[in-house]
Parts: structure tokens; C-alpha cells; sequence
């Protein structure tokens, strides 16, 4: 039975699959309610002199919600902050790190705290853009300034990226992938149609000839094909289990492997790296200061510093994610218990030293692979003077969140004994390479 045939027919899959994509319809519209108080028109203005800077890369990231100023501007970029800022405070606070180490309840109080940080957040980011909005006189953005606006303000953006909060949060529990990527997906994917028609002004008007159009094309297509080559790729170590036997049944014996992935942290660490890059450029291009100018001009995208900071806060978060979710101490006790081994490494401590050493330089080819397909067709498009929402950034969010996803379906059709999506296999996209 094919695995089309599968999602129709698999009724709890199907009702995730139906409650995604209703709350992602609701995510789209809320995008198109604005906040009030705001001249629209006169705000276009201002945000058509920022293309190319920082609130562009923001913009994107708010699926457009940003220059609309609608109830979701903030978008998700504060409650991704405030789950870096603890997941760095598991590391150096130890109460946080208690709690991480105490399951499912100690994960739920660390959500909690997470959620408060986002509100505080929100309330910050909030009104410093309000009343930054109100610095604009010419044309007059705000239509009537003053303390009762940046509280409206405030509280209008914090409450829409609460709601975001808690939509992700169901569509992780109740619908299929990971709630917070799809809503970040959405936005970049609802992009896209404009910047087509904008390649294609620019086209028209003879700013861009049909040679550039089709080397942006290629690199695109390149991107894609590197990108689902790699994620599928892993290094498997092999595994031998000791026979044992109970009773009169003998069991294990077996060969397997353990797969590690190039990228075992996916596409968190450049939403992590962008986030925190887009947090002080925020409140520096609102402020007309001649030297957070500077610094917000540092700050653009396609700018040394800012690539500098990029591919930093890349490496960093490949291996500060991969350590918080892979536990090689786990994984070599678990080995143990069930009579597992790595052929010429003693069981316990030398195996958990000896996969953290390959992961290790795993994770370094993954952090250069994600650098490279983040900055490269960026720089390249940008020289080549189109929207440089084209970016490897937005390319490789799209296309792990939908292997992510893919998976996460194929998992329910497999579990039920349907087929992949494609007759008498499993997805191509899911194997890997080794």
C-alpha cells in the first residue's frame, strides 16, 4: 500500500497532519493583522529605505509580519533567545543543570522558566521598538505618540508572540515536526513567491540580466542538492552483542551499527546564531546614535563582522547542541547494560571517550558544511545584486525542516507497515550515506 494512500487512511496521522497546517493557516493570518496606531503607508516607506539591512534578515524571519508591524512583528526570535539563554545556564547554573538531569519534570520546569524569559523579552524588544517608531517624523510612522502607544505596543507584540509560543508548542504535541521550525519554514516559504516577482522587476527593468537569473537558479539547485546529500550522510560505528542466554533461548549475537549524523544539531545552530546577531541589532537601528549606526552597519549581512559572528556562533552552537542532546555517557552505559561493545574498545568510560572523540570530528566537518551553505550563497547572490533572502540560511532551514518532517511521517506510515512515499522503497531523501 503506498504511503499517499497511508496518510489517508491512518486516521491519527491524518488529524496531525490536518491540525499542522490549520494552525500554520492561522499563524499566515495573523501575520495580516496590523498593530494599531501605525500610518501603514508611511511605515512602507520607511522599511523600503531598509532593504538589504538587518530588518530585511528579520523580516524574513517573521515571514513579512515585520513590515506590516502586524500583532506577530516579534515573531518567534524572542522565545528561541530565551531557550538559548537556558540551555547556556544548564551549563554554569547548577540548579538548572539538577533539574535537566531530573526527566520529563525537570524538562517541564525548565520550559516554564523559558516562557517567563520569553515574556521578558518580548517586553523589552517591545518597547524599544515602539518608541523607536516614534523617532521616524518624516513621514510620521505613529499616528498618535505617546506612553499609552508603547504600551499598546508592547503588550499587543507580546501577546502575539505568546500566542506563537503556545501555537508551536501544540503543533510539536498535537500535529506532526516540530512546531517552532514549521512556524520559522512558513515564514521563509511565504517569502519566496515575492521574491521571485522581485528578481524578476529587476529583470525587467534590466538591473539583472537572464546570465545572473540563471547562475542564482544553479546555486540554488546546487544548495538543495548539498544539502540533502549531507543530511542524510552519517558514520557508523559498528556494534557486536555478547550472547547471552536465558533459559533455553539464546539471545544477541548480533552485528549492527551506531549511525551519527554530519549534522547532528540540524538546523538549530543558525536560527541560534541569527538570533542572537539580530537581538542588538535591533534596538541599534531604531536609535539614531552615530555609533550604533556604525555598529548596525557592521551588522549587515554580507558585512566582515557580521560573518565573522556568523560562522563563530555556528561553531559554537554544532557543538554546544550536539553535546546537549547527544549523551555519549548514555549511550556507552546502554551499550553496556544491554552486552553491547565497540570491536577493540573496553566497555564504559572508553567507549563514551571513544565516540565523543569521532563525534567530535563529525561535528567539526558538520559546523564547516553549515558555515559554508549558510555564507557562501549569500555573499554570492548578494554580489550578484538580488534579494539576499536567497541565502543558503533560508535554503537550508527550508530543506531540513522538511526532511525533519518527512520523517516524522514516514516514522507513523512505517510503524503501521505502509510504504514510503515512493512504491516498493522508503523516501530516497532518508538514506544515508556512510
Amino acid at each position: 500500500m503506498s504511503g499517499i494512500e497511508g496518510i489517508v487512511k491512518i486516521t491519527e496521522l491524518r488529524k496531525r497532519i490536518v491540525f499542522t497546517l490549520v494552525m500554520l493557516a492561522v499563524y499566515r493570518l495573523g501575520v495580516h493583522i496590523p498593530t494599531p496606531g501605525i500610518d501603514s503607508v508611511a511605515l512602507q516607506q520607511v522599511f523600503a529605505n531598509m532593504k538589504g539591512t538587518i530588518f530585511g534578515w528579520f523580516n524574513l524571519f517573521s515571514g513579512g509580519a515585520l513590515e506590516r508591524f502586524s500583532i506577530f512583528a516579534l515573531g518567534v526570535m524572542p522565545y528561541i533567545s530565551s531557550s538559548i539563554i537556558f540551555q547556556l545556564l544548564t551549563v554554569v547554573w547548577p540548579y538548572l543543570h539538577d533539574l535537566q538531569k531530573e526527566g520529563d519534570q525537570g524538562r517541564k520546569k525548565i520550559t516554564q522558566y523559558t516562557r517567563y524569559g520569553t515574556v521578558l523579552l518580548c517586553l523589552v524588544q517591545g518597547y524599544g521598538i515602539a518608541a523607536g517608531l516614534e523617532s521616524y517624523t518624516n513621514p510620521a510612522v505613529v499616528v498618535a505618540p505617546g506612553l499609552a502607544f508603547r504600551l499598546m505596543t508592547t503588550v499587543t507584540l507580546t501577546a502575539g508572540t505568546i500566542f506563537l509560543m503556545w501555537i508551536g508548542e501544540q503543533m510539536s504535541e498535537r500535529g506532526i515536526g516540530n512546531g517552532i521550525s514549521l512556524l520559522i519554514f512558513a515564514g521563509i516559504a511565504a517569502r519566496i513567491p515575492s521574491g521571485i516577482g522581485n528578481t524578476l522587476s529587476l529583470y525587467r527593468s534590466g538591473e539583472l540580466s537572464f546570465f545572473k537569473i540563471l547562475l542564482v537558479v544553479a546555486v540554488i539547485v546546487i544548495t538543495f542538492f548539498v544539502i540533502i546529500f549531507v543530511e542524510r550522510g552519517s558514520r557508523r560505528i559498528p556494534i557486536q552483542y555478547a550472547k547471552r542466554i536465558v533459559g533455553r533461548k539464546v539471545y544477541g549475537g548480533q552485528n549492527t551499527h551506531l549511525p551519527l549524523k554530519i549534522n547532528t544539531s540540524g538546523v538549530i545552530p543558525p536560527i541560534f546564531a541569527s538570533s542572537l546577531i539580530m537581538f542588538p541589532a535591533t534596538f541599534a537601528t531604531f536609535f539614531h546614535s552615530a555609533a550604533l549606526q556604525k555598529i548596525t552597519a557592521q551588522l549587515q549581512p554580507g558585512a566582515l563582522l557580521y560573518e565573522i559572528l556568523f560562522v563563530g556562533l555556528i561553531f559554537f552552537f554544532c557543538y554546544f547542541y550536539t553535546a546537549v542532546t547527544f549523551k555519549t555517557d548514555d549511550v556507552a552505559e546502554n551499550l553496556k547494560k544491554n552486552g553491547g561493545f565497540i570491536p577493540g574498545i573496553r566497555p564504559g568510560q572508553p567507549t563514551a571517550f571513544y565516540i565523543d572523540h569521532v563525534l567530535s570530528r563529525i561535528t567539526l566537518g558538520g559546523a564547516v558544511y553549515i558555515s559554508a551553505i549558510c555564507v557562501l550563497p549569500t555573499l554570492f547572490t548578494q554580489n550578484l545584486k538580488v534579494p539576499f533572502y536567497f541565502g543558503g540560511t533560508s535554503v537550508l532551514i527550508l530543506v531540513g525542516v522538511a526532511l525533519d518532517t518527512v520523517a516524522q511521517i514516514e516514522t507513523f506510515l512505517l510503524a503501521r507497515n505502509y510504504e514510503g512515499f515512493m512504491k516498493h522503497t522508503r523516501l530516497k531523501g532518508r538514506q544515508a550515506y556512510s
